[in-house]
């Protein structure tokens, strides 16, 4: 018997499947193992998911863009839902069909159905709400049985990962794991070894967990806000006698979950009314983005420059797809400056979590970095000068927790 586990992810999701003993990835597009968090309903045909979700949006196709949905769980928005081309959707309907997508494409690579499922969760899905967080696993749960799974658990996110690089260890050593995801930061100190993770029970290797509402989508949202938006208006003093621009709707286009907010009507025109005496460089453009929509293909630009800043310290932003001959060169320092109070925030959730072991940082002699935003010079300094004694491990970074959700699963359903 084939059994399975998933990561969920704010930006990037995968499938990892536990059968004779192994655990593998499975294919989810393509060759790929890992799968963008996208989701594009084109008006007149079934729903597309990950890249090809992304490029048919890009393309300029007709229909409803979503990313993030992640961050929907255990909020008030998965009571109201949305309108998806003229039609009301549930969020737990939307997010089902992304889950059956990956159950549907693990069972392709397994040649069976699965039935056994290990979810991928962060430490807090909502920050200082146990209230919320009990209620975004219940709506996971119920996701997930709804897309077919008869056997749910739910594992911690940081514990995944580091279940994933401890089938590599030979000895024990005292780990803490750092995982930055698109949503949320989170952390745990664990006892790590080449024989613990035979083990069904590791309560007593699971030393401290720590988690916040802090990740990638975050630091997309800052560097937009301080780099991008000015060029659109935002922050910008008004002409004289003239209103500053409403802030509202740039925090909106900054942020994945919230884009879509930005295109009604009524904002469209009081943006429209508001942007007349400014510079017609700054209205054109700022309009542009509101009429045609191009908020999610601006954003997308936000996250790619940001992650080629991961390993350059310029890069040049082509945003002609607004108005023709518009650019911009964005620095390394510069999206450093932005994310700097998030970095100083994950760090605090950093030394929590030790505090929380009663552990001293030089008592660490393994650090594992995994996420995406850990390939980002200046956060990962951050959190590696933390544990300054620690080797560093950061390979597979978009893929080791669902590696773990595998061998979580392997113990807890096939022992």
């Amino acid at each position: 018997m084939t059994v399975c586990g998933i990561d969920f992810g704010t930006s990037n999701s995968a499938i990892a499947l536990a059968e004779s003993g192994k655990v593998r990835l499975a294919p989810v597009e393509d060759t790929q193992v890992t799968l963008p968090s996208a989701l594009f309903y084109p008006r007149g045909r079934a729903a597309l998911y990950g890249r090809l979700a992304q490029q048919t949006f890009f393309d300029g196709h007709d229909g409803r863009f979503m990313r993030s949905l992640k961050r929907m769980l255990g909020t008030e928005l998965m009571n109201w839902g949305t309108i998806v081309n003229d039609r009301p959707r549930r969020f737990d309907e939307l997010i089902g069909g992304f889950i059956g997508y990956l159950k549907e494409k693990g069972e392709a690579a397994a040649g069976q159905p699965l039935e056994s499922v290990v979810m991928g969760r962060p430490v807090h899905f909502v920050d200082g709400d146990p209230g919320a967080d009990y209620a975004a696993e219940q709506q996971l749960t119920r996701i997930a049985q709804a897309a077919g799974f008869k056997h749910i658990a739910f594992q911690y996110e940081p514990i995944a990962a580091a279940f994933a690089h401890e089938q590599h260890l030979s000895g024990e050593t005292l780990a803490i794991v750092a995982d930055i995801g698109g949503g949320t930061s989170d952390f745990t100190v664990i006892r790590l070894g080449d024989a613990p993770h035979l083990k069904a029970d590791r309560r007593q290797d699971i030393l401290g967990n720590s988690g916040i509402r802090t990740g990638g989508n975050d630091f997309d949202k800052s560097f937009s806000l301080a780099r991008f938006m000015p060029a659109l208006g935002y922050d910008i003093p008004p002409p004289r006698g003239g209103i500053e621009l409403p802030r509202a709707p740039f925090h909106d286009l900054s942020e994945w979950s919230k884009i879509n907010f930005v295109y009604t009507p009524k904002i469209v025109q009081d943006m429209r009314r508001a942007v007349q005496n400014f510079d017609t460089t700054i209205a054109q453009r700022l309009l542009r983005v509101l009429e045609d929509e191009l908020g999610h293909r601006l954003l997308s630009e936000v996250e790619t420059a940001k992650i080629a800043l991961s390993d350059k310290s310029a890069h040049h932003v082509d945003l002609d797809f607004i108005t023709p001959a518009f650019h911009l060169n964005v620095t390394e320092d510069g999206v450093a400056a932005a994310i700097l109070p998030h970095i100083d925030t994950i760090t605090a959730t950093l030394y929590e979590c030790l505090q929380q072991a009663q552990c001293h940082a030089n008592d660490i002699t393994l650090c594992i970095l995994t996420g995406g935003p850990t390939a980002m010079p200046r956060l990962a300094r951050a959190l590696t000068s933390c544990v300054p004694q620690a080797q560093v491990r950061a390979g597979e970074r978009l893929s080791s927790v669902a590696t773990g959700l595998g061998h979580t699963a392997a113990v807890l359903f096939q022992s």
